[in-house]
């Protein structure tokens, strides 16, 4: 075998042992035959091989050519696509920390710098007790709950460099840690498995949920004809009255008062309060443009 980018001499990638091949064989057939056309088996079968050694090595991308009929380079095109397929060694665990816009300007920047710091490792690296890789990720559609850090694709809501750095420590220590949501923690190899499509054997995993928050809510609420009263979300670390169905406090008793009565003052993020608008102005309306010649 020649690497034609390099005009060398490549070896061929190992076998897995005897025991291992039978058994992922037996695994691959079981996943290749809920398809109609065997290739369409190849991203589940890259989580299958990434189940066994923690990451998808040469010998499992050979395997997968070989059970499908197709290339290595056919297999290694997918596999060095999509970057939930790990291509070198990792932890246990797979923290990320989502750095997307909304996860970063509520602290995501933070916390990853801070995790970097705390735990010796920069991004996608992993730390000397094989438990911890440090990767930051894109958005996990969950930005109602921003800063968001995920374990193997389960959730951490709300995160802070604090609570971020106790979530490592327990992981390397040991200590059970439960996601926000969702189903139970497992390590990344049985994560793989899942992913393959086999059945999910933790305890609660079935009744799980890791449905959607109050504020992804909103928009079918109003779709749906329903009032949604005003919520108002005050910078971290400040108290406040917010809608009882998001979670927070209860509004107290007292008469209602304008937006600009409830915005903190010195703090002009944009997680604040809104400001009054020409729509809420009556001196000022805001309304379609007149036609011509009305």
């Amino acid at each position: 075998m020649t690497d034609v980018s390099l005009g060398m001499p490549q070896l061929p990638a190992p076998d897995y042992p005897a025991d291992v091949r039978a058994r992922l064989e037996a695994d691959a057939k079981e996943v290749i035959a809920r398809y109609p056309g065997a290739r369409s088996a190849l991203l589940p079968l890259l989580h299958l091989v990434q189940s066994e050694e923690g990451h998808v090595t040469r010998t499992g991308m050979t395997f997968c050519a070989e059970m499908l009929g197709l290339t290595t380079a056919e297999v290694t095109a997918v596999a060095t696509f999509y970057t939930m397929y790990r291509r070198k060694p990792s932890g246990d665990y797979q923290v990320g920390v989502c750095t997307n816009t909304l996860c970063a300007v509520m602290g995501g920047d933070a916390i990853f710098d801070e995790l970097k710091q705390h735990l010796g490792v920069g991004n996608d690296e992993t730390t000397e007790d094989g438990k911890v890789t440090l990767e930051h990720i894109e958005c996990n559609a969950a930005c109602d709950f921003a800063p968001v850090v995920m374990v193997n694709w389960e959730f951490f809501d709300n995160q802070t460099p604090e609570s971020a750095k106790r979530l490592v420590d327990d992981l390397r220590a040991g200590r059970t840690v439960e996601p926000t949501r969702g189903a139970p923690l497992c390590t990344y190899k049985d994560t793989a498995r899942i992913l393959a499509g086999f059945p999910d054997q933790r305890p609660g995993a079935v009744e799980a949920s890791g449905g959607a928050g109050p504020a992804s809510l909103v928009g079918l609420r109003l779709a749906k004809g329903e009032s949604t009263p005003p919520r108002v979300v005050h910078p971290r670390g400040e108290g406040g009255n917010e809608h009882p169905e998001s979670g927070g406090p209860t509004p107290q008793d007292g008469p209602p008062q304008s937006p600009a009565d409830q915005a903190p003052t010195g703090h002009p993020s944009s997680h604040d309060a809104p400001q009054e608008t020409s729509a809420s102005d009556p001196a000022n309306p805001a309304g379609p443009a007149a036609e011509e010649g009305e």
